[in-house]
């Protein structure tokens, strides 16, 4: 039988380096990248930008609604756009999820993948297009402007289930940070990225209980600052209409800043996992070292942090590569 002569095999460690190379290549590939569509579909992140800012000009709720809906697709099985889908075969999807009540913006969401499917088809993901709304939302809002990495596909599972462990208003601040660290997020994280309660509201639903029936003991949380549990009681009366809507951030529902920070230092917190912030050492620590009056100088930039925890955030669970599809309708699977 005829044999390979030596000088023309592979040495193993040859082959293995190659195979190694290769194997880093393929992750490479897979990895976000800021310009991701940048040959693919060069006008993906301002088709996306010119939909939610008209979408925010007939509407100013719009940004906040968008922000959160990054939040919640991300946090609980990652940011792949599992959040959007309307029905799925056997099992109710992850948007009919009691911790999702209220979420909103799916249509600016649902118009943005109407534009890009004409102008680029198949190529740009809904949870890109979550994600890229996100950051649009938070400049409208007058807070930072920040790139953001994309290449993220879409998830071929949505399930109710997925949500059943979301943080929760009513959480204790040591199970946030379980919650969070499940996630991969810091407790600094957990504070910035609450935060983001700087622009938007909160139905009178997830309050009551603050308001009326705190355990233990009844009545109303007792960290609730004096002059404002009357207000909060004026706008949520009891047994009224549990979907009314107050703002998170008093006094500065529209602009992202820091104000939210200020209130929940003050005991204007709006909702109890904000306040229980400010209840905790750690948490509290991290809320102070922003509002020390020397932070302008030598303090942390809370608007810089933000940027960094959400950018960490988008990159839970990603889908890549191959991985998932890049749906066509962003509220069903191909």
């Amino acid at each position: 039988m005829a044999t390979s002569s030596p000088s023309r095999v592979m040495p193993w460690h040859t082959a293995l380096l190659m195979a190694l190379l290769s194997s880093l290549q393929c992750l490479s590939l897979a990895k976000l990248q800021v310009g991701f569509y940048s040959n693919s579909c060069p006008n993906a992140e301002s088709i996306v930008r010119s939909v939610v800012r008209a979408a925010a000009s007939s509407d100013p709720t719009v940004p906040a609604a968008l922000l959160r809906l990054h939040y919640h697709d991300c946090i609980v099985q990652g940011c792949d756009a599992s959040i959007l889908i309307e029905k799925t075969d056997a099992k109710r999807p992850e948007k009919q999820a009691q911790s999702h009540a209220g979420l909103r913006g799916l249509d600016v969401i649902d118009r943005a993948k109407a534009q890009l499917e004409t102008a680029c088809p198949g190529v740009v993901s809904c949870a890109d297009i979550v994600a890229l709304a996100a950051r649009d939302s938070v400049v409208l809002s007058r807070g930072p402007n920040y790139k953001v990495p994309t290449g993220r596909r879409d998830g071929r599972v949505s399930n109710e289930t997925d949500a059943a462990n979301m943080p929760d208003v009513n959480d204790t601040i040591a199970a946030l940070r379980a919650k969070f660290a499940q996630k991969g997020l810091s407790e600094k994280d957990l504070v910035v990225l609450s935060g983001a309660h700087t622009i938007g509201t909160t139905a009178c639903f997830f309050i009551e209980k603050r308001l009326y029936n705190f355990v233990p003991g009844g009545g109303s949380d007792p960290t609730i600052n004096p002059r404002f549990l009357p207000e909060l009681q004026s706008q949520c009366p009891k047994g009224g209409g549990t979907n009314a809507r107050l703002p998170l951030d008093r006094g500065s529902e529209k602009v992202f800043d820091m104000q939210i920070l200020s209130n929940i230092q003050s005991g204007f917190g709006v909702i109890e996992s904000d306040a229980n912030l400010y209840n905790n050492a750690r948490t509290k620590a991290i809320i102070d070292s922003y509002l020390d009056s020397m932070n302008s100088i030598v303090g942390p930039s809370f608007e810089s942090d933000f940027v960094r925890s959400i950018v960490k955030m988008g990159k839970i669970g990603v889908l890549t590569g191959t991985e998932g599809e890049i749906r066509q309708v962003c509220s069903a699977f191909n």
